[in-house]
């Protein structure tokens, strides 16, 4: 199983300006579209956003809850990708397998194997069911 290393940033809080770039929604996903290409260049793959409660200081000993915005990204961890190296499999042989080779040399290859009769080999062999249309032959 493949292990990850994972990365959490914050959410960007003001829009990037950009070239075309107009408005406020427009600023802010370019903002976010430029954190999210810089970070995968590094090889870090987008894995979702949280809004998650952060115990904060307020005033000398008071405390407050903020809730904070952040992205989440991850890749594979770099001790996993240096230790993996696959197998290397051994080549296939072209030989046939020697209990086919015996079997071969049992059955009789040519199709002249008929006893004389016209029959080949194989067909004397099968037995025949009579047919329920022809006439039964009375035993006794």
């Amino acid at each position: 199983m493949p292990r990850y290393e994972y990365k959490v940033v914050p959410a960007p809080k003001k829009g990037l300006k950009g070239k075309d770039v107009k408005g406020a929604e427009a600023r802010f996903s370019h903002a976010l579209e430029e954190l999210m290409n810089s970070l995968s260049s590094e090889g870090w793959e987008y894995q979702r956003a949280e809004t998650l409660p952060s115990t904060e200081r307020a005033g000398l000993t008071g405390t407050k809850n903020e809730w904070r915005n952040v992205l989440v990204f991850r890749r594979p961890h770099a001790s996993d990708v240096d230790a993996f190296q696959p197998e290397l499999l051994p080549a296939p042989q072209d030989e046939a397998p020697v209990q086919d080779k015996a079997e071969a040399k049992a059955a009789p290859q040519n199709s002249n194997a008929d006893g004389g009769n016209g029959e080949k080999a194989d067909d004397a062999k099968k037995t025949t069911a009579p047919s329920p249309t022809a006439p039964q032959p009375k035993i006794g």
